[in-house]
């Protein structure tokens, strides 16, 4: 078992060849700041198109890259992250409007009929991502973007020593109704301008060992300051150390609410784990001893080279970070993979002390 750097498992293909333009389109930058979705209507909607028709509607090519924040998907809603970045500068983009469209990919070998994509049997590139993206679309569902900042009380040095450390996830809601790949598409609104880009794929069923909400969690056994001789180094890699683990998971599964956040802030290949540390540390003062919230690294005594801990194992983990919030009958209420913010934590944790 390795775990993955999520955002690097595929890049978005470039919709040069079917967009005109080529690789170019919307602007990006702006403050960090949390931001609505907007509106649905403001982008257009899927109508039985295919998703090679919705993507071609746009004007060209994003200048941006639209990276998932996670690789679990399953059958019905899910809640789909992802990052925002500039091609060439490779920045991270805090302003995008973006909406997401998602269609079945065709099973390997098949080729959809002309009704179902809409395009003229053929050979070359347009040809080929018509048959790709070719299965009728549903969208749009349009992305909020949800900041990762936490008061400065809160912002670890190892978060601020991170030039690459995330600063906000874009989220929305995505109906995957069946196992099987799902190809993904997104449109960027900039002013009047649509530009279009495709993000990996959804593959759906592929994880189905990891917990799920409803579901109650492996009773594992989690370090503390005692089980460590009091070298709370050995606990977690922020600098400074929060205190997250005064309790072993096992001793309180099933008798109060807990907050488990497997993540590793120094060795983190997903670059948003110091900051969601940070932002559990500040929900954990919030909420006092009404829940107790642990926070499980990854690797054996905080060492890559010598694999991933058997508490990751058990939950059959494949990236980092995870989050799960479980009620005091040791039942999880929420699991999310990838980055969340402060507010989305909040709300989490008051749905299982009763606020």
């Amino acid at each position: 078992m390795r775990i993955l750097r999520v955002a690097n498992l595929a890049g978005p293909l470039c919709l040069a060849v079917l967009l005109v333009a080529g690789c170019g389109g919307s602007g990006s930058g702006g403050k960090v700041e949390n931001r609505p979705a907007p509106a649905a209507s403001s982008f257009p909607s899927s109508n039985g198109k295919s998703l090679f028709q919705v993507l071609k509607g746009a004007s060209g090519s994003t200048t941006l890259v639209l990276l998932p924040t996670q690789q679990v998907y399953h059958q019905g809603q899910n809640r789909f992250g992802f990052g925002v970045f500039t091609r060439s500068a490779k920045k991270q983009v805090a302003n995008a409007q973006i909406a997401l469209y998602v269609a079945k990919a065709p099973p390997p070998g098949q080729v959809p009929t002309p009704k179902a994509n809409g395009a003229s049997a053929g050979k070359g590139p347009e040809s080929k991502l018509a048959i790709e993206l070719g299965n009728p679309a549903s969208g749009p569902y349009p992305a909020k973007v949800e900041s990762l900042a936490t008061e400065p009380a809160f912002s670890s040095k190892t978060t601020a020593d991170d030039p690459d450390a995330g600063k906000v996830v874009y989220t929305t809601e995505i109906n995957l109704p069946s196992n099987g790949e799902w190809r993904i598409g997104a449109l960027i609104r900039d002013g009047d301008k649509l530009s279009a880009s495709v993000l990996p794929s959804a593959i759906v069923g592929q994880f189905n060992d990891i917990p799920r909400v409803g579901q109650r969690p492996p009773d594992i056994h989690t370090p503390t300051p005692a089980s460590v001789g009091g070298d709370l180094s050995k606990l977690t890699t922020r600098i400074p150390p929060e205190r997250m683990n005064k309790v072993d998971f096992a001793d309180v599964l099933g008798k109060k609410p807990i907050v488990l956040l497997f993540a590793t802030p120094q060795f983190c290949q997903s670059r948003v784990c110091g900051p969601v540390v940070d932002e559990a540390a500040q929900v954990q003062r919030d909420f006092g001893d009404t829940a107790e919230f642990i926070h499980m690294e990854i690797y054996n005594d905080n060492d890559p080279s010598k694999g991933v801990r058997p508490q990751v194992r058990a939950f059959h983990l494949p990236s980092e970070p995870w989050l799960f919030v479980i009620d005091s009958k040791g039942v999880i209420r929420t699991a999310i993979e990838g980055a969340f913010n402060v507010q989305e934590l909040t709300d989490a944790v008051k749905g299982v002390t009763g606020g």
